[in-house]
């Protein structure tokens, strides 16, 4: 068992850390969001899933003086050749000059999802996708350590469902009749790319 019993979940996400929180509970592991703790959120300067969770993770653990937890993830679509991918969220984002707001973007994925939607329509390409999720343990003193997980499915429309988050109301994972908007955040917590990444993490972390 690690020598900790707090962890700070590296993301502005309120969606991430509802999952992340729920998930660690059981282990009586207690959270605090960067956001709770007034961290900056680090650019996403990597090109891959990993460099960026091990970035935001580093960067809260060495802010904060304590062990951080950072997920990236996001939707990889072939008809797309791969994309959104890291730039899961940024597909998301509304400039503020559109709708004439004062602090930064918004994200808004009834947008994002359509245009996943619309890219596919154009490519003509199969449905088939997947979720990816790097999750990264951090310390204070930089050091850090990666699991990934990844869970197989297809893209579908219109959008159906209102649990879950981001792109959730559009994937629907193999073997599925429901899509991640619709199934409860429990089923989504035992099957999920998170919960794959999760599962490595607890077998090296907590020996389980």
């Amino acid at each position: 068992m690690p020598d900790f019993n707090t962890i700070v979940l590296a993301t502005h996400n309120a969606g991430k850390v509802r999952e992340i929180d729920d998930l660690l509970r059981p282990l009586g592991i207690k959270t605090v969001s960067a956001a709770e703790l007034n961290l900056a959120e680090p650019d996403e300067t990597e090109l891959t899933f990993e460099g960026n969770a091990r970035l935001k993770a580093v960067a809260a653990a060495v802010a904060s003086g304590l062990p951080a937890l950072s997920d990236d993830s996001g939707l990889a679509v072939d008809a797309l050749g791969g994309e959104p991918g890291i730039y899961a969220a940024r597909w998301a984002e509304v400039p503020a000059s559109e709708l004439d707001w004062t602090n930064g973007p918004r994200r808004d994925f009834d947008m994002a999802m359509w245009h996943v939607w619309d890219g596919m329509q154009r490519a003509g390409g199969p449905t088939t996708a997947r979720f990816v999720c790097a999750l990264c343990l951090a310390f204070p003193d930089g050091t850090s350590r990666v699991y990934e997980g990844s869970v197989e499915g297809n893209i579908v429309w219109p959008p159906r469902g209102t649990n879950g988050f981001g792109y959730d109301p559009i994937f629907q994972m193999i073997g599925d009749t429901k899509t991640c908007g619709e199934i409860s955040p429990a089923e989504k917590h035992a099957k999920s790319h998170r919960a794959d990444a999760f599962k490595k993490f607890l077998n090296a972390e907590f020996d389980q």
